[in-house]
């Protein structure tokens, strides 16, 4: 037994208690604890303060430790001796057993717990009427101490191995380490553990080298372990290895009998290491070890070692392979062992030979030996192959070539046919039977000798006539003798011609086909409408083709097919150029479908035809005039210009049109043309008379539409009249004159004062654009004499004379004195009014509202301030802010002025919008309380926050 020393009992509990969070673990491994995590959830329960009890005088200490298998003893004081008190355990309560005893001393009252277990580790709490005092128990576990150790263990290999060890506790949980490394106890492990009380053992049931180890087991209280050796069993062969003789193609085997039987070896021919494969079969039965293959090759021959593992001793053996000679054709890889040659080309026929010894070569054709020599065709002898060699190979040159190969072990013979072939003869000239817009199809026949190998299919190559450059159209090969050719440019002459493809390679080019040029029709017509229909004709619109292509477009033919029969009628017998056409002679209320063809040099194109059947009935559609936005203000132009003005309209059948100026007759002068659809007044040379309104009228049987264009004819303004000098003072002139007479028929936009010297009479201009017709001049130079003029300026521009005062202006120097003028006081009192009233408003709840007008009144009003309204007035403008209206401000206002000579007034309706009624606050979820608040307050309080509240 081994003997250990009595450690001191430790209290885990208060060391935790005690120590930092960083030496929970180094504790936990010290003395073996498993739960930490749980221990410390425990520890941090017990650190919570405990308030004063009533019930108890001593309550349970925060936490108890037990040795398993030992007792301990719960303890807690009551205040009142009588009290019922009731134990529990994990929350369930606990009966009186053998194992918990439930004593009582006075006030304390005592649960004992005998026989502790780990499940009794758990947390006790003891109830006292309505307080409840807890504990934690903790129960530690024994150390398992080893009590015999493990002794060390020499055998062989394939013996059992036993190692047994005696613990102090019987079921206690140990771990077996080999090496330092714990020993696998798995389903499939060589090694198997078993314990029986306090017994344990580590089983090897069939030992080998590599359990040779140091192997220990470790308990909680302590380590044993002991050495463990295996060594090899003493070498015996019992059948040695035996050369052999094997003829090519027959099996191989090679076998030994050693003892002990299982030892694994390896095999090695000529010092190479022997690997089983497909051919290859190593096999190891018992005290057996075999080497065998079930055909020999010439590479199985060697010098055969047999090795056993872990042992220096090795077998030994010779192999010898025999081979009969034999031709090996397949290497030449040819179907039907034939080899085809072109014709000019150098033939070398490499063909692998075998056998041992090396055989004698013979090549003949037919019954003649074909010798070695320098000849054209000759044979070359080698230790494993045989060579045939043709320098220039001619078509005489077919037929059979034999190979006869002999030697001490037999003989072999073998064939080889020699085909020799060429590229075959061109085709004959192709024809073009059909030809397209780019496209054309081509025949041709076969070439009369195809080289001696089957035809594969043929190139195709084009090129324009005029050119000297052919293009290949197709690079797969055509395997047809027919082929399509596209994308070709139309109306561009072309040639063709064939080559034809063999095994060999490609014939010489067929002669060229004889020119031919790709045409095309159009493309259909596009957007075939019907533009008009009456009761005997349907007129009908198109658009061109897409495509028209090199033969052009000859023009058009339109077909048309009454509802019920299936006959096309041709309605032009002559092709139209214009992409537009009425088919007159229809009958009264026929339904009739309709198409159009293009028609050029290949052919017409296909139809456009019309989606639905078109009756020929004429439909009366209202008059519509659609005035031009131009023409909706006054047109105006000057004077000689030329006005041509399109007023287009809608309507059937054709319109009245008729115009009128201002309800008469237009003049002569102006020139109408009207058409189906728009109506055209044209005046060559505009004067001042054609100006006026013009009344536009536009009539289908009873249904009528009107439009008024206003039409301005403008010239140039005549002179200003009557311009006078009104007064002179130092170096200014006052001038004063009347408008023209004369405004050209346009509002004169301004004026141009000139002036000039006396003494030169040379005109300068001193103001332009003047709008009034009194002007002062300043800046003249003292001492001289001025003339004025003036022109009028409208639109067209400026007058084109002048109008010039009779009189002269002098400026002298003079002393001048100033005379005050006398003033009469004007009275500027007015009774108060209005001179832009109040506006109904539109405001938002909680933001400010304003509401303004202006009044005039002299003495000024007076303004009276509210509290809850901002009312101020600048310049005869009054403002009435109102702050945060709420729903309940909105209303009619009135602003009343009133002043000394009287009053006046006006009104607005203001509405508040953004309020809340009751039943909206209701659906919002707001309390009853806060819809009160705000349905009081909401006059002097923001609506808005009520609401968000």
């Amino acid at each position: 037994e081994v003997k250990q020393e009595e450690a001191p009992e430790v209290d885990v509990w208060e060391i935790l208690k005690n120590a930092r969070p960083d030496e929970y673990e180094k504790i936990a491994f010290t003395y073996g604890i498993t739960d930490l995590r749980g221990l410390l959830k425990r520890l941090k329960k017990t650190k919570k303060e405990e308030k004063k009890s009533e019930a108890f005088a001593k309550r349970l200490d925060p936490a108890y430790q037990a040795d398993k298998g030992g007792k301990i003893r719960l303890i807690v004081e009551v205040a009142d001796p009588n009290v019922e008190l009731k134990w529990y355990k994990n929350g369930q309560e606990i009966r009186p057993t053998p194992k918990y005893i439930f004593e009582q001393k006075g006030t304390q009252r005592i649960m004992v717990i005998n026989n502790c277990q780990m499940n009794d580790d758990a947390a006790y709490s003891v109830i006292a009427g309505d307080e409840k005092s807890t504990t934690e128990l903790f129960v530690k576990e024994l150390p398992v101490n080893i009590v015999k150790e493990l002794e060390p263990v020499k055998t062989t290999v394939n013996e059992r191995i036993e190692l047994e060890c005696d613990v102090s506790e019987e079921g206690a949980k140990v771990k077996w380490m080999k090496n330092g490394v714990e020993v696998p106890t798995g389903v499939r492990s060589r090694y198997r553990v078993k314990s029986e009380g306090t017994k344990h053992w580590l089983i090897i049931e069939d030992a080998s080298k590599d359990d040779t180890g140091t192997y220990s087991l470790m308990a909680t209280g302590g380590t044993t372990q002991a050495h463990v050796q295996v060594d090899l069993k003493p070498l015996k062969v019992l059948m040695d290895l035996q050369s052999v003789t094997v003829k090519l193609g027959q099996p191989l085997k090679l076998n030994c009998e050693i003892y002990p039987g299982n030892v694994p070896g390896r095999w090695y021919k000529n010092g190479q290491l022997v690997q089983p494969n497909d051919r290859i079969n190593i096999t190891h039965k018992g005290k057996n070890h075999c080497l065998e293959t079930e055909s020999s090759t010439i590479h199985d021959a060697g010098d055969y070692t047999f090795v056993p593992e872990g042992y220096t001793q090795t077998l030994s053996a010779k192999v010898h392979i025999i081979d009969p000679p034999r031709v090996h054709l397949e290497a030449l890889n040819v179907q039907d062992n034939t080899v085809t040659i072109v014709a000019g080309n150098k033939l070398r026929l490499e063909i692998p030979i075998s056998g041992e010894p090396v055989p004698r070569v013979v090549w003949m054709k037919g019954e003649r030996v074909i010798l070695d020599t320098g000849n054209r065709v000759r044979a070359e002898n080698f230790a494993d192959h045989t060579c045939l060699t043709i320098d220039t190979t001619e078509r005489e040159d077919s037929g059979n070539y034999k190979i006869v190969l002999q030697n001490e072990a037999g003989e072999d013979t073998a064939s080889v046919k020699v085909k020799v072939v060429d590229i075959p003869d061109p085709p004959e000239a192709p024809l073009v039977p059909n030809v397209g817009g780019d496209w054309c199809s081509m025949t041709w026949e076969p070439p009369r000798y195809d080289g001696g190998s089957p035809i594969l299919g043929y190139f195709i190559e084009r090129k324009k006539k005029q050119s000297s450059r052919w293009m290949r159209l197709n690079f797969d090969l055509c395997k047809d003798t027919f082929f399509e050719a596209k994308k070709m440019i139309e109306g561009v002459p072309y040639e063709a011609r064939i080559f034809a493809v063999n095994a060999i390679g490609v014939s010489k080019p067929s002669e060229p086909s004889k020119p031919f040029i790709p045409l095309a029709v159009t493309s259909e017509p596009t957007t075939l409408v019907v533009d008009d229909v009456t009761d005997t004709t349907v007129t009908l619109k198109w658009r061109p083709p897409d495509t028209i292509g090199a033969a052009g477009l000859d023009g058009y033919q339109v077909e048309y097919c009454i509802e019920g029969t299936d006959e096309w009628i041709v309605a032009n017998k002559e092709l139209i150029d214009k992409t537009k056409y009425t088919i007159t002679g229809l009958p009264v209320e026929a339904k009739i479908f309709v198409r159009v063809k293009a028609i050029n040099a290949a052919g017409p194109s296909p139809p456009r035809t019309a989606q639905h059947s078109i009756l020929v009935k004429e439909v009366i559609e209202p008059p519509k005039i659609r005035i031009p936005r131009h023409l909706k203000q006054t047109y105006v132009r000057k004077v000689g210009e030329m006005v041509n003005l399109v007023v287009p309209f809608v309507g059937k059948p054709r319109p009245k049109v008729t115009w009128l100026k201002e309800g008469e007759q237009i003049d002569q002068s102006i020139s109408i043309r009207n058409s189906d659809c728009d109506s055209i007044m044209f005046i060559r040379k505009a004067e001042r008379k054609h100006s006026g309104k013009y009344d536009l009228s536009v009539q289908v049987e009873n249904h009528m539409d009107t439009a008024m264009v206003d039409i301005q004819i403008v010239d140039l303004p005549g002179p200003p009249q009557a311009v006078k000098i009104e007064e002179i003072w130092g170096n200014n002139v006052a001038l004063d004159w009347s408008p023209p007479k004369d405004n050209g028929n346009a509002m004169i936009t301004g004026y141009t004062i000139q002036k000039a010297d006396k003494k030169t009479m040379e005109w300068y201009t001193c103001v332009e654009h003047y709008h009034r017709t009194c002007v002062t001049i300043s800046d003249l130079v003292v001492g001289n004499e001025y003339f004025f003029r003036i022109y009028a300026e409208n639109m067209v521009g400026l007058s084109e004379s002048a109008t010039a005062t009779k009189d002269s202006a002098l400026i002298v120097k003079e002393c001048l004195t100033l005379k005050n003028p006398e003033y009469n006081d004007r009275d500027f009192t007015e009774a108060p009014s209005f001179t832009q009233p109040l506006v109904n408003t539109s405001a938002i709840a909680g933001y400010n509202a304003t509401l303004n007008c202006s009044v005039r009144a002299n003495p000024r009003i007076t303004i009276i301030d509210d509290p809850r309204y901002r009312m101020f007035s600048n310049q005869g403008v009054c403002t009435l802010e109102i702050r945060k209206p709420s729903p309940f401000d909105g209303g009619v206002y009135t602003c009343k002025a009133v002043n000394d000579l009287g009053e006046a007034q006006v009104d607005c309706k203001l509405e508040v919008k953004g309020g809340f009624t009751f039943f909206e606050l209701m659906k919002r979820g707001v309390p009853l309380h806060l819809i009160d608040k705000y349905m009081n307050e909401s006059k002097s309080s923001e609506p808005e926050k009520m609401a968000s509240d």
